[in-house]
């Protein structure tokens, strides 16, 4: 190889991690979005679940859950 051809084969190798290397972080910008995205349904399930019973201890105080 001639040292135009070594410069280019280096110059090659080096885009193609950089690309791998973008793909990498951009799976890991996803994982941690799809992360973000089941916590926060697990809290609004929580606090739908909370509501829900304060609703039916209210309901209870008061004799309206007969």
């Amino acid at each position: 190889m001639d040292q135009s051809q070594n410069l280019s084969h280096q110059a090659g190798q080096a885009v193609g991690q950089a690309k791998e290397k973008a793909g990498n972080m951009m799976d890991s910008a996803s994982n941690a979005a799809q992360s973000a995205k089941e916590s926060c349904q697990e809290t609004g399930q929580q606090m739908q679940a909370k509501a829900q019973g304060a609703a039916d201890a209210a309901k209870n105080a008061v004799g309206a859950n007969k």
